[in-house]
């Protein structure tokens, strides 16, 4: 794939994004409670449907921005096949034209100067 066809929307993996803030050092990480409220607690089958949920979510998200690639990318290479192709096609035309138009120049001009010619030959008879 050729570089100039990444968007630049999007970072590549070695792409450095730059940390938002003033320079300050990042601020520490907030401590975990070892213990989970009563109310916040969730039951397996509430985890395992989060987990679901979000697994779908991430999905579809992923096969979003991956389709939208692939018709950037496949519209693009069809452009390029096509310009090709018809450039071929318009370089064979360009040259048929003008063969069969040097042919029925030559036989124009042929016939016109052999025409002359008698009408010439008949006068002075």
């Amino acid at each position: 794939m050729n570089n100039s066809t990444h968007d630049a929307g999007i970072p590549v993996l070695t792409e450095i994004i730059p940390a938002a803030g003033n320079g300050s050092p990042p601020p520490a990480p907030m401590a975990r409670p070892n213990h989970v409220p009563q109310e916040t607690q969730t039951s397996p089958a509430q985890d395992g449907e989060q987990w679901t949920e979000l697994e779908r979510d991430i999905r579809e998200r992923v096969l979003q921005q991956v389709l939208e690639r692939i018709d950037f990318v496949l519209e693009q290479r069809v452009r390029d096949s096509l310009a090709d192709v018809l450039q071929t096609a318009v370089e064979s035309l360009t040259a048929d034209i003008r063969s069969g138009l040097h042919h029925t120049i030559r036989d124009v001009v042929a016939r016109a100067v052999s025409q002359e010619i008698s009408k010439l030959q008949s006068s002075k008879k």
